[in-house]
Protein backbone atom coordinates (compact mmCIF):
# COMPACT_ATOMS: atom_id res chain seq x y z
CA UNK A 1 0.00 0.00 0.00
CA UNK A 2 0.72 3.41 -0.87
CA UNK A 3 0.40 7.26 0.89
CA UNK A 4 0.79 10.20 -1.14
CA UNK A 5 -0.30 13.48 0.87
CA UNK A 6 -0.67 17.01 -1.23
CA UNK A 7 0.42 19.52 0.40
CA UNK A 8 1.24 23.62 0.10
CA UNK A 9 2.65 25.88 1.85
CA UNK A 10 -0.28 28.10 1.98
CA UNK A 11 -4.27 27.67 0.85
CA UNK A 12 -5.81 28.57 -2.62
CA UNK A 13 -2.38 26.84 -4.57
CA UNK A 14 -4.78 23.93 -6.26
CA UNK A 15 -4.19 21.04 -3.98
CA UNK A 16 -7.52 19.95 -3.25
CA UNK A 17 -8.57 20.33 -6.84
CA UNK A 18 -5.24 18.37 -7.61
CA UNK A 19 -6.38 15.31 -5.39
CA UNK A 20 -9.64 15.45 -7.11
CA UNK A 21 -8.26 14.87 -10.11
CA UNK A 22 -5.41 11.97 -8.98
CA UNK A 23 -8.39 10.20 -7.94
CA UNK A 24 -10.26 10.75 -11.36
CA UNK A 25 -7.08 9.41 -13.08
CA UNK A 26 -5.87 6.66 -10.56
CA UNK A 27 -8.98 4.53 -10.79
CA UNK A 28 -10.18 3.28 -7.32
CA UNK A 29 -8.42 4.23 -4.37
CA UNK A 30 -9.19 5.47 -0.92
CA UNK A 31 -8.80 9.32 -0.62
CA UNK A 32 -8.66 11.15 2.71
CA UNK A 33 -9.49 15.22 3.05
CA UNK A 34 -7.16 16.01 5.99
CA UNK A 35 -7.91 19.71 5.98
CA UNK A 36 -10.71 19.40 8.28
CA UNK A 37 -9.72 22.64 9.45
CA UNK A 38 -11.18 24.13 5.75
CA UNK A 39 -12.44 20.75 4.02
CA UNK A 40 -13.98 20.88 0.53
CA UNK A 41 -12.87 17.69 -1.12
CA UNK A 42 -16.47 16.68 -1.04
CA UNK A 43 -17.59 19.16 -3.17
CA UNK A 44 -16.01 17.97 -5.93
CA UNK A 45 -16.17 13.96 -5.24
CA UNK A 46 -19.96 13.89 -4.36
CA UNK A 47 -19.87 11.80 -1.36
CA UNK A 48 -22.74 9.10 -0.37
CA UNK A 49 -22.01 8.78 3.59
CA UNK A 50 -22.18 5.09 4.78
CA UNK A 51 -20.46 5.59 8.57
CA UNK A 52 -20.76 9.17 10.62
CA UNK A 53 -18.38 8.80 13.57
CA UNK A 54 -19.00 11.62 16.47
CA UNK A 55 -15.17 12.78 17.30
CA UNK A 56 -14.91 14.09 20.70
CA UNK A 57 -11.31 16.14 21.02
CA UNK A 58 -10.82 17.02 24.09
CA UNK A 59 -12.41 18.39 27.60
CA UNK A 60 -14.67 20.79 29.34
CA UNK A 61 -15.03 21.89 32.61
CA UNK A 62 -18.30 21.60 34.52
CA UNK A 63 -19.64 23.25 37.43
CA UNK A 64 -21.79 21.25 39.70
CA UNK A 65 -23.79 24.24 40.75
CA UNK A 66 -25.92 22.56 43.13
CA UNK A 67 -22.32 22.26 45.55
CA UNK A 68 -20.68 25.05 44.54
CA UNK A 69 -20.13 27.65 47.27
CA UNK A 70 -19.21 30.98 44.87
CA UNK A 71 -16.04 30.85 46.21
CA UNK A 72 -14.72 32.48 43.20
CA UNK A 73 -11.51 30.73 42.86
CA UNK A 74 -11.98 29.24 39.73
CA UNK A 75 -12.55 32.94 38.46
CA UNK A 76 -9.08 33.86 39.70
CA UNK A 77 -6.82 31.00 38.30
CA UNK A 78 -8.48 30.68 34.79
CA UNK A 79 -6.12 32.40 32.20
CA UNK A 80 -8.33 32.00 29.33
CA UNK A 81 -11.45 34.22 30.88
CA UNK A 82 -13.50 30.93 30.58
CA UNK A 83 -15.13 31.13 33.97
CA UNK A 84 -18.26 33.50 33.92
CA UNK A 85 -19.16 35.54 37.14
CA UNK A 86 -22.59 36.67 38.10
CA UNK A 87 -22.88 37.83 41.48
CA UNK A 88 -21.46 34.31 43.34
CA UNK A 89 -22.63 32.67 41.12
CA UNK A 90 -20.20 31.29 38.38
CA UNK A 91 -20.20 29.07 34.78
CA UNK A 92 -17.95 28.23 32.41
CA UNK A 93 -18.15 29.37 28.70
CA UNK A 94 -17.73 26.49 26.51
CA UNK A 95 -16.27 28.17 23.33
CA UNK A 96 -13.56 29.72 25.75
CA UNK A 97 -12.77 26.77 27.59
CA UNK A 98 -9.51 25.43 26.52
CA UNK A 99 -10.29 22.17 28.78
CA UNK A 100 -6.39 22.63 30.76
CA UNK A 101 -7.99 21.52 34.02
CA UNK A 102 -6.81 24.22 36.15
CA UNK A 103 -9.65 25.44 37.47
CA UNK A 104 -11.11 21.96 38.32
CA UNK A 105 -7.10 21.48 39.71
CA UNK A 106 -7.63 24.63 42.21
CA UNK A 107 -11.58 23.84 43.31
CA UNK A 108 -11.27 24.31 46.92
CA UNK A 109 -14.76 22.17 47.15
CA UNK A 110 -13.91 20.05 44.22
CA UNK A 111 -16.74 20.72 42.75
CA UNK A 112 -15.70 21.14 38.92
CA UNK A 113 -15.36 18.15 36.79
CA UNK A 114 -13.50 17.66 33.18
CA UNK A 115 -16.13 16.33 30.63
CA UNK A 116 -15.16 15.09 27.25
CA UNK A 117 -16.45 17.55 24.35
CA UNK A 118 -17.76 17.10 20.68
CA UNK A 119 -15.55 18.65 18.71
CA UNK A 120 -16.90 17.36 15.34
CA UNK A 121 -17.69 14.32 13.04
CA UNK A 122 -16.02 12.33 10.62
CA UNK A 123 -17.30 10.29 7.66
CA UNK A 124 -16.67 7.16 5.88
CA UNK A 125 -18.48 7.81 2.11
CA UNK A 126 -18.46 6.26 -0.94
CA UNK A 127 -17.62 7.96 -4.16
CA UNK A 128 -17.27 7.25 -7.90
CA UNK A 129 -13.55 6.83 -7.58
CA UNK A 130 -13.55 4.93 -4.29
CA UNK A 131 -13.94 5.15 -0.37
CA UNK A 132 -13.78 8.96 0.54
CA UNK A 133 -12.52 9.95 4.81
CA UNK A 134 -13.75 13.18 5.32
CA UNK A 135 -14.79 15.39 8.59
CA UNK A 136 -15.92 18.08 9.89
CA UNK A 137 -14.60 20.60 12.87
CA UNK A 138 -17.33 22.55 14.90
CA UNK A 139 -17.20 26.02 14.83
CA UNK A 140 -14.72 26.99 17.31
CA UNK A 141 -13.11 23.92 17.68
CA UNK A 142 -9.86 22.64 18.21
CA UNK A 143 -7.57 19.58 18.25
CA UNK A 144 -8.00 19.16 14.35
CA UNK A 145 -4.40 17.29 14.48
CA UNK A 146 -5.86 14.71 16.32
CA UNK A 147 -8.90 14.74 14.16
CA UNK A 148 -6.58 14.26 11.59
CA UNK A 149 -4.65 11.62 13.05
CA UNK A 150 -8.31 9.85 13.21
CA UNK A 151 -9.14 10.42 9.51
CA UNK A 152 -5.87 8.97 8.38
CA UNK A 153 -5.99 6.20 10.66
CA UNK A 154 -9.66 5.35 9.20
CA UNK A 155 -8.38 5.71 5.25
CA UNK A 156 -5.60 2.77 5.87
CA UNK A 157 -8.25 0.46 7.80
CA UNK A 158 -10.71 1.13 4.76
CA UNK A 159 -7.57 0.57 2.27
CA UNK A 160 -7.00 -2.65 3.78
CA UNK A 161 -10.58 -4.15 4.29
CA UNK A 162 -11.29 -3.04 0.30
CA UNK A 163 -7.75 -4.49 -1.04
CA UNK A 164 -7.11 -1.00 -2.32
CA UNK A 165 -3.74 -0.49 -2.51
CA UNK A 166 -2.91 3.63 -2.94
CA UNK A 167 -4.43 6.04 -0.69
CA UNK A 168 -4.15 9.93 -1.89
CA UNK A 169 -4.51 12.35 1.22
CA UNK A 170 -5.24 15.77 0.50
CA UNK A 171 -3.58 17.60 3.43
CA UNK A 172 -3.77 20.26 5.22
CA UNK A 173 -1.47 23.72 4.03
CA UNK A 174 1.28 25.66 6.26
CA UNK A 175 3.41 23.48 8.40
CA UNK A 176 1.41 23.48 11.66
CA UNK A 177 0.05 20.60 13.87
CA UNK A 178 -2.67 19.46 11.10
CA UNK A 179 -0.11 18.90 8.31
CA UNK A 180 2.75 16.91 10.82
CA UNK A 181 0.00 15.27 11.46
CA UNK A 182 -1.30 14.48 7.65
CA UNK A 183 2.49 14.04 6.26
CA UNK A 184 3.97 11.51 9.51
CA UNK A 185 4.87 7.87 7.78
CA UNK A 186 3.41 8.19 4.71
CA UNK A 187 5.32 7.22 1.95
CA UNK A 188 5.67 10.80 -0.09
CA UNK A 189 4.49 14.21 -0.52
CA UNK A 190 3.55 16.50 -3.20
CA UNK A 191 4.10 19.62 -2.27
CA UNK A 192 1.75 22.06 -5.01
CA UNK A 193 2.93 25.85 -4.98
CA UNK A 194 2.25 28.51 -7.48
CA UNK A 195 4.91 30.96 -9.22
CA UNK A 196 5.20 33.85 -6.68
CA UNK A 197 7.80 35.17 -4.47
CA UNK A 198 5.38 34.38 -1.18
CA UNK A 199 4.85 30.75 -2.88
CA UNK A 200 8.36 29.73 -2.94
CA UNK A 201 9.11 31.26 0.34
CA UNK A 202 6.17 28.83 1.91
CA UNK A 203 6.82 25.90 -0.05
CA UNK A 204 10.39 25.91 1.20
CA UNK A 205 8.64 25.53 4.63
CA UNK A 206 7.11 22.95 3.91
CA UNK A 207 10.40 21.39 1.88
CA UNK A 208 11.51 21.89 5.38
CA UNK A 209 9.17 20.08 7.33
CA UNK A 210 9.29 17.32 4.76
CA UNK A 211 13.11 16.69 4.98
CA UNK A 212 13.04 16.79 9.10
CA UNK A 213 10.65 13.77 8.72
CA UNK A 214 12.80 12.21 6.30
CA UNK A 215 9.41 11.95 4.03
CA UNK A 216 10.58 11.92 0.07
CA UNK A 217 8.76 15.10 -1.73
CA UNK A 218 8.03 15.89 -5.27
CA UNK A 219 7.25 19.20 -6.12
CA UNK A 220 4.85 20.92 -9.01
CA UNK A 221 3.94 24.58 -10.08
CA UNK A 222 0.04 24.87 -10.70
CA UNK A 223 -0.80 28.01 -12.57
CA UNK A 224 3.09 28.28 -13.96
CA UNK A 225 2.82 30.19 -17.21
CA UNK A 226 1.60 33.71 -15.06
CA UNK A 227 5.10 33.88 -14.04
CA UNK A 228 7.68 31.97 -15.55
CA UNK A 229 10.75 33.20 -14.15
CA UNK A 230 9.79 32.18 -10.51
CA UNK A 231 8.34 28.94 -12.19
CA UNK A 232 11.95 28.55 -13.50
CA UNK A 233 13.72 29.59 -9.96
CA UNK A 234 11.23 26.96 -8.20
CA UNK A 235 12.38 24.29 -10.51
CA UNK A 236 16.04 25.14 -10.05
CA UNK A 237 15.41 25.73 -6.23
CA UNK A 238 14.53 22.01 -6.45
CA UNK A 239 16.90 20.43 -8.43
CA UNK A 240 19.49 21.66 -6.61
CA UNK A 241 17.70 20.41 -3.46
CA UNK A 242 17.84 16.46 -4.95
CA UNK A 243 13.80 17.21 -4.95
CA UNK A 244 12.10 15.43 -7.83
CA UNK A 245 10.02 18.04 -9.93
CA UNK A 246 6.97 16.23 -11.02
CA UNK A 247 5.85 19.42 -13.12
CA UNK A 248 3.92 22.28 -14.08
CA UNK A 249 0.18 23.08 -14.39
CA UNK A 250 -0.55 25.77 -17.26
CA UNK A 251 -3.04 28.40 -15.92
CA UNK A 252 -6.92 27.07 -17.55
CA UNK A 253 -9.92 29.26 -17.35
CA UNK A 254 -11.91 25.98 -17.37
CA UNK A 255 -9.93 25.11 -13.84
CA UNK A 256 -12.68 27.56 -12.35
CA UNK A 257 -15.33 26.48 -14.62
CA UNK A 258 -14.70 23.06 -13.45
CA UNK A 259 -14.97 24.04 -9.89
CA UNK A 260 -18.31 25.64 -10.61
CA UNK A 261 -19.49 22.60 -11.99
CA UNK A 262 -18.59 20.63 -9.25
CA UNK A 263 -16.37 18.43 -10.50
CA UNK A 264 -12.39 17.85 -11.20
CA UNK A 265 -10.43 19.37 -14.06
CA UNK A 266 -9.76 16.05 -14.98
CA UNK A 267 -13.71 14.97 -15.33
CA UNK A 268 -14.56 18.37 -17.02
CA UNK A 269 -11.79 18.79 -19.78
CA UNK A 270 -9.51 17.51 -21.66
CA UNK A 271 -8.22 21.02 -22.24
CA UNK A 272 -4.33 22.09 -21.33
CA UNK A 273 -5.13 22.24 -17.50
CA UNK A 274 -6.04 18.80 -17.62
CA UNK A 275 -3.16 17.12 -19.72
CA UNK A 276 -0.61 18.51 -17.48
CA UNK A 277 -2.40 17.74 -14.51
CA UNK A 278 -2.29 14.16 -16.21
CA UNK A 279 1.87 14.60 -16.40
CA UNK A 280 2.00 15.13 -13.07
CA UNK A 281 -0.10 12.25 -12.13
CA UNK A 282 1.64 10.11 -14.21
CA UNK A 283 5.32 11.67 -12.60
CA UNK A 284 4.15 10.54 -8.72
CA UNK A 285 2.81 7.68 -9.92
CA UNK A 286 6.11 6.65 -11.32
CA UNK A 287 7.98 7.74 -8.43
CA UNK A 288 5.82 5.99 -5.79
CA UNK A 289 6.03 2.32 -8.18
CA UNK A 290 2.26 2.34 -8.35
CA UNK A 291 1.20 -0.41 -10.92
CA UNK A 292 -1.24 0.49 -13.95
Amino acid sequence: MKEIVVISGKGGTGKTSMVASFARLAGRVVCADCDVDAANLHIVTKPVIREKIEFIGGKVAVIDQASCTGCGRCHEVCRFSAVLEDGSVYDIDSMACEGCGVCAEFCPEKVITMEPETNGEWYVSDTDNGPLIHARLLPGSENSGKLVTEVRRAARRVAEEEGINTIIVDGSPGIGCPVIASVTGSDAVLAVTEPSLSAMHDVKRVIDLARHFEIKTLICVNKSDINEDITGQIREMAEKSGIPFAGTVRFDEDFTKAQICGKSISEFSDGTAASDVSGVWEFVRRELGLED
